[in-house]
């Protein structure tokens, strides 16, 4: 079942054009990565589906609804949430507070403490870390703090912006290894990363983006062993 639809999404800056005419889909279940070098358009994709930026032209379909003109927590409420890049915490907040924020929008109180725990569960560290000002935190543990405050909202399709930025190589592969766990315990996740041999390894299908366009697509398999893209992306002749 198709859970997220972009069609011929239109996106601008001014005078600038960041999407030109993109159309991808996720299905329920996947993880599909959305790769490409910077200033291809990945954030600007991420900012449009989630409701932070509006289109200029184009459609986006949510399990079968139309959310184009949906306010970004609107959407949130559906069932999307995005976990930016740059992470977006609060950093003078503790861990809890920040975990709460995640929550806000639900009434279901005794469902958000079993979330709470699910979250302390998939990252001890912020169990560990709960009364801790975020901002006192080192990169790894605000990322995982940045995922674990978007699994706080229940989401069916969890949006991931470069959820490995700054992060030492065992930090990444941890992260990585603990999305591929939310997703095996039902979330749907569409993530946007640089690091585009982690991101293909854990994708289901992935889409290369250039210049706000898409130029490529496959299983991430097939994307991993693509010639073209090894040479572009992972650095292979």
């Amino acid at each position: 079942m198709t859970l997220l639809e972009l069609e011929d999404v239109v996106l601008n800056y001014g005078k600038i054009r960041a999407l030109h005419g993109l159309t991808l889909s996720v299905d329920a279940g996947e993880v599909v990565a959305l790769i490409g070098a910077n200033g291809a358009g990945k954030t600007s994709t991420m900012r449009a589906i989630s409701g932070v930026r509006g289109l200029h032209s184009g459609r986006i379909v949510f399990d079968g609804q139309d959310v184009t003109k949906l306010r970004a927590d609107q959407r949130l409420r559906k069932g999307m949430c995005l976990a930016p890049e740059g992470r977006g915490i609060f950093p003078g907040m503790t861990v809890q507070e920040n975990l709460d924020m995640g929550a806000y929008t639900r009434k279901d109180r005794e469902a958000v403490a079993s979330d709470f725990e699910r979250v302390f569960t998939l990252f001890p560290r912020l169990l560990e870390r709960r009364k801790q000002f975020a901002g006192t935190m080192s990169g790894g543990e605000q990322q995982m703090l940045a995922i674990g405050r978007s699994l706080m909202s229940r989401p069916r399709l969890l949006l991931l912006d470069e959820p490995s930025m700054g992060l030492a190589p065992m930090l990444i592969k941890q992260i990585f290894s603990i999305i591929s766990e939310i997703n095996q315990q039902g979330t749907t996740v569409l993530v946007v990363e640089q690091n585009a041999k982690q991101a293909l390894s854990l994708a289901d299908r992935a889409y290369v983006l250039e210049t706000g366009s898409i130029v490529k697509s496959g299983t991430g398999a097939a994307l991993l062993n693509d010639p073209s893209i090894r040479e572009a992306y992972l650095g292979v002749a």
